[in-house]
Parts: structure tokens; sequence; C-alpha cells
């Protein structure tokens, strides 16, 4: 396995962001943001000066986070915005020598409303064939989107959408309800696998999802892994507790151990979210704190690698 990390959380700027890598010792980044734009939104002379940057440092790009059908979008959109995505995508991979691009399936519509499922389905397959074509692979994450749900909802979108492999990450299911289960959604019983995964962590409460459940349910296809560790929040409307690797219910100790009995050759990116959260505006960060932090927190993930 391979370390990578969203950079952008150590610094807004890509000279900094290749600072926290090096000093990490790592020489890959996970791209998604670079002075508060993602890389399909920079203009070519920006990428251009950024590509120069990761050159002469040595860094490469080990996976683009894009905002393709993020859980920003709505479902409703027009789609021809999200082609246009996807077409500035494709040269700059191209260019960076980056083979995994990160999508989502559009943000989850409110719970009961229609979620418009045919309609991601056929969006998501056009845009899995036009990376392809590119020779491509588009990896969906579970994060705040329709994929999200559960991981019958993930498995579903494999179904529906031929070439789609899947990122997983570890945090996410620690603070979405599992949709799959009826109202009013209650967790039931931990299996005797989940139990044993356990350990001191706790299982979820409520209607939360169980991370090593979702991570089991969609495993084979896996080719790419997101950490972060986080504990359950106290509802729906508020940001979870977010916390080192391994202190959180995000079972990851027992997903970085099950790596590795199954040779896992992928890449494996932090996105610590301990000092901030990608998505928290600029003026709120304190970037010294988050450069800190990103690199304590690189430095946590290998140490639980090393111990397991």
């Amino acid at each position: 396995m391979k370390l990578t990390g969203f950079a952008d959380e150590a610094a807004p700027d890509l000279a900094t962001q290749i600072k926290a890598t090096q000093k990490l010792g790592w020489q890959y980044i996970s791209a998604r943001g670079i002075d508060g734009k993602n890389i399909h939104d920079l203009s070519d002379s920006e990428f251009d000066t950024a590509r120069g940057q990761l050159e002469d440092a040595g860094i490469r790009i080990a996976e683009f986070g894009s905002l393709i059908g993020s859980w920003s979008k709505n479902i409703k959109s027009d789609f021809a915005l999200t082609l246009d995505e996807v077409d500035r995508a494709i040269p700059r991979m191209q260019q960076l020598g980056t083979n995994i691009v990160r999508v989502m399936s559009y943000a989850q519509q409110p719970w009961g409303e229609n979620q418009y499922e045919q309609e991601r389905f056929r969006r998501l397959r056009a845009i899995t064939a036009r990376f392809s074509q590119a020779g491509i692979t588009t990896a969906h994450e579970n994060c705040m989107n329709w994929g999200g749900f559960s991981s019958s909802h993930t498995l579903r979108l494999i179904e529906e959408v031929p070439g789609l492999k899947l990122i997983f990450d570890t945090g996410n299911p620690v603070f979405q309800r599992d949709r799959s289960i009826p109202e009013p959604q209650r967790t039931s019983i931990a299996s005797a696998s989940s139990a044993a995964a356990e350990g001191s962590q706790g299982k979820p409460t409520e209607s939360w999802q169980d991370a090593w459940q979702f991570y089991q349910a969609v495993r084979e296809h896996i080719i790419h892994i997101h950490i972060k560790d986080c504990r359950n929040p106290i509802n729906d409307d508020v940001e979870p507790e977010y916390v080192f690797p391994g202190q959180g219910q995000a079972y990851i100790p027992a997903i970085i151990d099950d790596l590795k009995k199954s040779d896992y050759q992928g890449f494996i990116a932090i996105e610590p979210h301990v000092a901030t959260v990608f998505h928290a505006k600029a003026d709120d960060v304190d970037w010294a704190q988050c450069y800190n932090s990103y690199v304590e927190y690189g430095r946590a993930l290998e140490s639980l690698i090393s111990d397991n």
C-alpha cells in the first residue's frame, strides 16, 4: 500500500502542500484544491504553474478528487455543467499521469422525497464511459450523496454503472444514517464479524451506519481508500467530532489489518478534518494548525499501519 493525502487540508497553496508531503517523506498528493479552486477549475496558466511545481518537486498525483457529481451538486442541475468538468479534467489528468478520478452520485434529496435514481444512473454511466474512453478509472466515494445512503445503495451503483469502481472513505459512514433499513431507523445488533472488529471503538448508536459493515459489503470493488476517523454526531445538524486514526468509530485498525491480509496494493489517502473541514470558510481556518495536524495525522497513520 502507498500513502497519499488531501494536502489542501495542510495549506491552500501548492508550495506548502508539497512541503507537508515532503516532510512526511511521501511522494504523492491526492489533488483537490489549489488556492481554493479544484484542479478542473484552474485556468490553463494556473494549471501549467501547478504542474511545473509538482514536476520540480518530484511529487505525483495519486488521484484527482474532482467535484463531479459531488454532495454539493443537485441531481436536477444542468448535466452539461458536469460534462464540462469531465472534459476539463481528462487532459489535465493525462498530463499529470493520474488514472483515478473521484466522483460522487449527486447530493441526497431530503429523505422521503424522490431521489431520481434512474437519472443518477444515467449520468454516472455517461461520466464513467467518457473517462474510460480516455483510459481513466472512475471511482465513486461514499460521501453525502445517493451512493452514501448505505452499502446497498453503493452496490446498486456498481450494478447499474459498468466500469465504476469504489473509493471507500472510512469516516463517512459514522455520520450518515443507514437508509437501507426502515423508519424509524435503528441499528440492528452488531454481527459477529462486526463485534470482532469493534474492539474498544463501540458500535454505532441509533441509525448511524456501521463503517465495518459498509467496508465488508463493498471491499471487492474498492481500488482506493480515504482515511478519516470520527465519532457519531449528536444529531444530523452538527458535524461529527473528527479524531486521529484509530480513536473514533471508523474501525480503521480493523480495516488496515484486513487490507494488509488481502495484500492491498492501492493507495491510502489521509483526509484528516481534525483541524479543518474542506468546505469550511477560509477565514475560519488556522492554517498553521492545519499544517502541523496534517503532518501529525500522517505519522499517526504510518504508526497504525506498522503496528498492525
